[in-house]
Parts: C-alpha cells; sequence; structure tokens
C-alpha cells in the first residue's frame, strides 16, 4: 500500500524571534530597536502575520494526509520524501534554499507578506493552501531551471538562482576558465570570481552584474534551458587574461574552471555554509543541471 502524501512546511525564524533570542525579552528587543529610531512593533507584526499563515496552512492540510515542518537552518538535515508536497511559507529566497534538497516533489509558495516580497517564487496567499493541497500540488506546474556545478572527485552542487566559484573572503581567485563548447579555450585568470545563474536568479545577483555590464546577451526565462555567467573584476597582467569574462550557456553547454590557488569554494544561492571544497589543481564543471524545480503556479 502506499503512503499517504506528506505535507512538510517549509519556514524560517522571523526577525522578531532572532532579535528576542539575541536580546531575552521583548522588552530589550523594542529598547534596542528604539535606540537606533525604529519600533518593534513592525517586526512584530510581520511576525504576527507569518505565524498565522503558518497556523492557516497547517489546517488547510488533508486529515489523511501526514505532516512534517522543517526550519531554514535545519534543511540540510532534513530527509525529504518522493510522496512529499512541499509548501514554503515565507520569502522567495526560502524557495531557492529548498530546491537544491528536492528531486521532482512539487512545491507550493506561500507568500506571508504581499507587497513587500516580490512574490516570484511564493506565488499564492495562505487562503489557496486548501484549493492547492486538494490537488496535491499536480496541477499547473512551472519546471525552472537550475544549475550543477560537478568537481572531479565527484562533489557535486545544485541550485536554483545561481553558483558562485570563487575564495570564500571574495578575494582574488586563480584559475584557468575553459568553454567546451568554444573549441577547448582556456585563459588564466585572476578575479573575484565567476557566478554562473538561470533564469530565477535573473531577478536577483545575475540581474546585478547584467545591468553593471549593459551585456548583450537577453536574460533567460526561469523555464529556459539557458545559463549567463560573468567574471568578477578579471584583472590583466602578463600572466592572467581578461578575454573570458561573460557568456552564456545552453543545454548542453558548460563552463570549467581548474584552481590555482590554495582553495577555492563553490556555493549556491548565498548559502556559503554549504559549499564545495575545491583544492589546487581540482576541476569542476558547471552548466545546466537535469534535475527541475517543480513549482506550482
Amino acid at each position: 500500500m502506499s503512503l499517504a502524501p506528506r505535507a512538510v512546511l517549509v519556514h524560517r525564524t522571523t526577525e522578531y524571534e532572532e532579535l528576542v533570542a539575541h536580546h531575552g525579552t521583548h522588552g530589550q528587543a523594542a529598547f534596542f530597536l528604539s535606540s537606533r529610531g525604529r519600533d518593534i512593533e513592525e517586526v512584530a507584526e510581520r511576525h504576527r502575520r507569518t505565524r498565522r499563515a503558518l497556523a492557516e496552512v497547517t489546517s488547510a492540510v488533508p486529515l489523511t494526509w501526514r505532516q512534517a515542518r522543517v526550519e531554514r537552518g535545519d534543511l540540510d538535515r532534513f530527509l525529504f520524501a518522493p510522496e512529499d508536497v512541499v509548501v514554503v511559507v515565507g520569502q522567495d529566497g526560502l524557495v531557492a534554499n529548498v530546491a537544491k534538497y528536492l528531486d521532482g516533489q512539487p512545491v507550493i509558495g506561500i507568500d506571508t507578506d504581499p507587497g513587500r516580497n516580490p512574490g516570484v517564487l511564493v506565488r499564492h496567499r495562505p487562503t489557496d493552501a486548501v484549493v492547492l493541497l486538494g490537488s496535491a500540488g499536480a496541477t499547473g506546474v512551472d519546471e525552472l531551471t537550475m544549475v550543477e556545478a560537478v568537481a572531479d572527485d565527484t562533489q557535486r552542487l545544485v541550485a536554483l538562482n545561481e553558483i558562485y566559484l570563487g575564495t570564500a573572503g571574495h578575494q582574488t581567485a586563480r584559475y584557468r576558465l575553459g568553454l567546451e563548447d568554444d573549441g577547448g579555450v582556456v585563459e588564466a585568470q585572476a578575479s573575484s570570481g565567476v557566478l554562473v545563474g538561470t533564469g530565477t536568479g535573473a531577478t536577483g545577483w545575475l540581474r546585478s552584474l547584467w545591468q553593471e555590464r549593459g551585456a548583450r546577451q537577453t536574460l533567460p526565462s526561469p523555464t529556459e534551458n539557458r545559463l549567463l555567467w560573468f567574471v568578477r573584476e578579471a584583472w590583466p597582467s602578463p600572466a592572467t587574461g581578461t578575454s573570458l569574462v561573460a557568456g552564456e550557456l545552453t543545454a548542453s553547454a558548460a563552463l570549467t574552471l581548474t584552481v590555482e590557488s590554495d582553495r577555492l569554494i563553490a556555493f549556491g544561492d548565498g548559502i556559503e555554509t554549504d559549499a564545495l571544497e575545491l583544492a589546487w589543481g581540482q576541476t569542476v564543471r558547471v552548466g545546466a543541471c537535469a534535475r527541475r524545480l517543480r513549482l506550482v503556479g
């Protein structure tokens, strides 16, 4: 007999909870904010909206389903199952945080603060949860492109928005950069790192670099099997070049980076604590991932 679906509610600690945990009491947190010209009531109200949304989504889960909750900081220790329906209650970035841990499970994004969040990935309101969960999240699903980095020692990293390769402190990284679909062209570089992003990432860090460069490539859409990449602050010298600083990767193309520093890292979607560790001489390949995020539209 097959298992009943499990609704996994993903959330994060609110700003209010973090403030109270740090300062000890509501009053101490309020005093701290008032000394800096802020009112704690604004933060507390966002906290209450988030808790109301979590309660409403919880009550919308069908009685025959199982339930689980996971906080963002525990995602790397949580085991998702094939029959899960993942409900992200919070900000757009929380969907990106959970995406790397999934393999085909449908994701429903619930916006707890409409107007403050862009709503690109958290597309629904708490009141929509009854209908969405009633259909098990199986209708109107968008297949969002993801990016992956695979090292020559089998380390693998997947991200929804972007992958950054460079030093942990964003200082000068030394490496050899190559394009697999460009006749094997390779260039030694010294830079602040390399960013490879998706169409979903085109609403964040990738877009910032794209605008700054005035890039001629068009930004990909979230479902398009195309990536853009940029080298940050490439430094020209007798030993390093700047001819490979931006481009796009189609479905079968990939960027390769061979480390020529003591240590580089690769991390996805801004989570530096979950990174690939790359030593001198190692090569990492970055391209579109065969896996997709199934986001309920």
